[in-house]
């Protein structure tokens, strides 16, 4: 959970909800530099949180796996749950994560 304490990571993560990207999409995604995004990547990368396969000179990032997915969106949802005027709880079903901003 400390890795999604970084504001920058866990948008990255968030990104990575909707699938595979390569680190210029993943940029583009959150707003930042190449360099500083590929640096978040790789700690996302040690602390198996994310995976990453080659295609030709390409990176493609991506979750780890379907637990990792999970951690995350039920993160997003404790979180909403702290905000006013939002739902104390999603009965148990797997709907949308909430809107990014």
């Amino acid at each position: 959970m400390g890795m999604l304490a970084d504001a920058t990571r866990l948008r990255l993560v968030v990104a990575l909800l909707d699938g595979e990207q390569d680190v210029t999409g993943l940029a583009a995604a959150v707003r930042a530099a190449r360099p500083a995004v590929s640096q978040h990547l790789a700690k996302l990368r040690l602390a198996g949180l994310v995976t990453v396969r080659r295609e030709g000179r390409r990176a493609v990032y991506g979750l780890a796996d379907q637990h990792v997915h999970r951690l995350i969106i039920e993160s997003l949802r404790a979180a909403e749950h702290r905000l006013p005027g939002r739902p104390e709880h999603h009965g148990g079903t797997d709907g949308p994560v909430p809107a990014r901003r």
